[in-house]
């Protein structure tokens, strides 16, 4: 939980708002235990400033200011993959850089690395396009990218990261560069999945899907109809072809009776939606039905996630599998300390190669665990719960960046190899260490 107390630093970073044209908090300052934290509240976050840059040029400053006092930048659009690494270091906030262009004929975007998710599919919706959002709409697209991110359209167009073209980068030593496949493979390569440990990103130019027709929504059934509803959903993902998704809820919120949930998109028309998702309707009735044709605007509606700071206590594990023993150990007993258990299901376009640190993503399913941390007590137990089911459940030993808990590292995602070159590159381009990133390669 967040402390009230500012932490101590080693610095104090006084000339720092002659050096930037951004906003600059230091400690002591009125609002600096507010500003200091990122948008996961369960995250203590120290810092020793925090400066909102104004654009990648007062970027390029910032980072020419700590590379020449030995200080080291973090750089965070809001924090939803804080993890608390930022002791001593001057926290970025690139939020202002928030600019959208959108070439609908060459179907491409280009976005500051402040942009939101849900901000891009508006902008891509209007000429018929959507870029690869998660279920939340308020989430940094270039951090996703840093981390390769997964989609509603993952099935069908892969990682995130796999739609990235293009980037503005500033390096360790302040200096902009614009990196593609073709100027700089390497660096290229790590954008593209292996964190933002190497540079600070100042824009993405990605690739956009067509999508004239979209189909979503969930699907609430009270607790008691859970085990029917997920056998129709073992049934309904052993055959999705790649344009529907659909991921599995067991909820249990404080004071709430359990309920169970699948949320779906299909990238195509109404009606093929709807056949393909008769099995549904054939269970007792639901509490609620909110499917129907949307926009891509419209996606962050459906698991309707909050959109305000937060805390909140997470694990993920991918799944090699979703069978018998799976479902009994998963409905073993209450969804409490919990709040929710859920059901993702990848392959597709996921589990194709993918040149990332990341790679193919072959693991048919991924298993998110959450809780609220809602007193020690409850977060021990919370925590507690997590490692137990983690523990019981058939996983591969990876997992995604993005959905990393604080406490874990670059290594639980990715591979050896990948952590070599990436390793590699860090002692190339930033020997110094003035860039730290969530979860940093070193």
């Amino acid at each position: 939980m967040t402390s009230s107390a500012s932490p101590t630093t080693s610095a104090p970073h006084e000339d720092l708002r002659s050096a930037v044209r951004g906003r600059v908090w230091l400690p002591g300052d009125a609002g600096f235990d507010d500003v200091r934290l990122p948008w996961n509240r369960a995250v203590d976050q120290p810092a020793a400033a925090v400066v909102e840059a104004v654009d990648a040029d007062d970027v390029a400053a910032l980072v020419r200011y700590a590379a020449e006092r030995g200080a080291t930048v973090a750089t965070q659009p809001n924090g939803h993959g804080a993890t608390g690494r930022t002791r001593d270091a001057i926290v970025l906030r690139t939020g202002l850089l928030d600019s959208i262009t959108i070439d609908a004929e060459a179907r491409r975007a280009v976005i500051g690395a402040g942009v939101r998710s849900g901000a891009l599919q508006a902008a891509a919706a209007e000429h018929g396009l959507t870029a690869l959002p998660g279920s939340s709409p308020v989430v940094s697209v270039t951090g996703v990218v840093l981390g390769g991110g997964l989609s509603w359209f993952g099935r069908a167009f892969g990682w995130v990261a796999d739609s990235a073209t293009a980037f503005d980068v500033v390096d360790a030593a302040g200096r902009p560069q614009h990196v593609t496949a073709q100027t700089d493979p390497e660096l290229f390569w790590a954008l593209r999945g292996g964190g933002g440990d190497l540079v600070v990103v100042t824009a993405v130019e990605l690739a956009l899907h067509a999508a004239p027709e979209v189909f979503g929504g969930r699907v609430l059934w009270a607790g008691e109809h859970t085990r029917a509803v997920v056998d129709a959903y073992r049934a309904l993902t052993a055959d999705a072809p790649d344009e529907l998704t659909a991921w599995l809820s067991l909820a249990q919120f404080p004071g709430a009776e359990p309920m169970v949930a699948i949320d779906v998109t299909y990238l195509g028309d109404e009606d093929r939606a709807r056949a393909l998702l008769a099995a549904l309707d054939a269970l007792p009735a639901p509490i609620a039905d909110t499917r129907r044709a949307m926009t891509v605007a419209e996606l962050g509606s459906i698991t309707g996630e909050p959109t305000d700071p937060a805390a909140g206590l997470s694990h993920t594990e991918l799944l090699t599998a979703l069978d018998d023993d799976v479902v009994a150990t998963l409905l073993a007993g209450p969804v409490a300390p919990l709040v929710a258990v859920q059901i993702r299901h990848l392959g597709g376009a996921l589990a194709r190669p993918s040149d990332s640190p990341h790679g193919a993503l072959t693991e048919p399913y991924a298993v998110y665990l959450f809780g609220l941390p809602l007193g020690p007590d409850v977060a021990a137990a919370v925590g507690a719960r997590q490692a137990e089911l983690a523990a019981a459940l058939p996983t591969s030993g990876r997992k995604p960046v993005t959905f990393l808990a604080p406490h874990e590292t670059l290594g639980d995602a990715l591979g050896e190899a990948a952590m070599a070159r990436l390793r590699a590159l860090k002692e190339d381009r930033d020997p110094r260490g003035v860039l730290r990133s969530n979860f940093p390669v070193r």
